[in-house]
């Protein structure tokens, strides 16, 4: 059970958040002052999302504000400019809290979902494990979520083993029961695929290693931004996000640990703020979160997270889902219908990506082709080679939505893409 604490505020009661209604794309689109630009002389399509959101001015203002107005160390300062760093410092921690369902306690600031993963990884599996011990995770993770364990288990002689998936991209849950033995020892998850874009049923699968008594972890770095992530209702042991995938800075991501796991775990970490006092005969550490925030952090970073976190909030994470919904449809029925088109990832739950190849043409050539067009896509293996072995294609194009795409704009991808056909026939 997920352990907040006494006085916590919920979601529900702490925030006013927007009705599912439309959004206001062209007013929103304003916030976003990169989108104004050209490339190669035309406007710029940028449908890169799940490599990095682009960033609104007031989240770009909050940095600029950090560094003129109160850069400090935090924490250990006691004049003015470092206490109210401090203050915006923890009082971003709370907002990422805020958005994940958790409490502030909870919620450990790192490099991104990454980092967040490899403390998991070092700090509270290393020492469950034995050799023969098994560590599950999905044949369709990010790299992130695989060599951490595989580091693991070239270190302790354990076992990782990747659940399959079918031909549309979804999980088969029976072969996921039969890999949950009596030598698992953890489970780790992808919440959203970000080369597929197949929604996993992470709340089922969290629930099924639980009655097992395996620990989890999920990431959600394609996911907190284009769904409401609630870790009390999913009741994984641990989640994981990256900022700069949720409109926010890059360098800078949280870790959700329940507050029993991270107490038990060891720092990851050590040197300045992780301690309590320090003499060579013995040192005392700082209490969870900061026991794991070694060294001066990425305070501007954390800020402009926070701020992130205030404009997904204010625009109303519901109607954004919403939205990217609409534009994967639109999206899905556009591309489909082009000849040599194959589309990779047709889960029915699906998040806002679209990722296919085009037949006699190589996915970096139609990448290249497309930018000439000023449609900024991704074009290679995502950091999920495993997903390619599993389709048999070196890479794929991967068009990815936000909150700040158009119908429009997936047209420009369309009239692109038969410029692609033109050349590659």
């Amino acid at each position: 059970m997920n352990t907040r604490s006494p006085g916590t505020t919920t979601r529900s009661d702490s925030i006013e958040r927007s009705s599912p209604e439309a959004l206001d794309v062209q007013s929103l689109r304003r916030e976003f002052p990169i989108l104004a630009q050209s490339i190669q002389g035309r406007p710029l399509v940028y449908l890169d999302n799940g490599a990095t959101t682009q960033k609104p001015q007031v989240v770009i203002d909050s940095l600029v504000e950090y560094y003129t107005t109160l850069n400090a160390n935090i924490h250990r300062g006691v004049h003015s400019l470092s206490q109210r760093a401090t203050e915006a410092y923890e009082g971003a921690r709370t907002k990422v809290a805020g958005l994940l369902g958790a409490s502030a306690a909870e919620i450990v600031f790192v490099r991104g979902t990454t980092e967040a993963i490899n403390l998991v990884a070092w700090s509270f599996v290393r020492p469950l494990l034995a050799a023969g011990d098994e560590i599950v995770v999905t044949a369709m993770e990010h790299h992130s979520n695989i060599v951490p364990w595989q580091l693991l288990c070239e270190e302790t002689g354990a076992v990782l083993r990747p659940v399959p998936f079918d031909d549309r991209g979804e999980l088969d849950l029976d072969a996921y029961v039969r890999l949950l033995g009596p030598r698992t020892k953890f489970v780790s998850i992808v919440h959203v695929s970000n080369a597929l874009g197949t929604v996993n049923p992470v709340e089922e699968m969290v629930a099924l290693a639980r009655a097992r008594g395996v620990a989890t972890l999920v990431d959600g770095a394609q996911a907190a931004a284009h769904q409401r992530v609630d870790v009390a209702l999913i009741d994984c042991d641990f989640y994981a996000v990256s900022g700069h995938k949720m409109y926010g800075p890059t360098g800078i991501g949280a870790l959700y640990g329940k507050q029993d796991r991270l107490a038990g775990m060891r720092p990851y970490q050590g040197g300045g703020e992780m301690i309590a006092s320090v003499s060579f005969e013995k040192t005392t550490y700082n209490r969870v979160p900061h026991l794991f925030e070694a060294g001066t952090p990425n305070i501007a970073g954390a800020i402009g997270f926070g701020t992130a976190v205030d404009w997904i909030e204010r625009v109303g994470i519901e109607r954004i889902a919403a939205h990217e919904h609409d534009l994967l449809a639109y999206a899905t029925d556009r591309v489909a219908g082009l000849p040599g088109i194959r589309l990779i990832g047709t889960a029915a739950r699906k998040a806002g990506i679209l990722s296919f190849t085009v037949e006699g043409a190589h996915p970096h050539d139609v990448g290249t082709i497309l930018d000439r067009e000023g449609v900024a896509v991704r074009a290679g293996h995502h950091c999920a080679q495993p997903v390619m072995d599993r389709f048999g294609i070196p890479a794929t194009v991967r068009a990815s939505f936000a909150a700040y795409n158009t119908r429009q704009e997936v047209d420009a991808l369309v009239d692109a893409l038969e410029k692609v056909r033109e050349i590659f026939g």
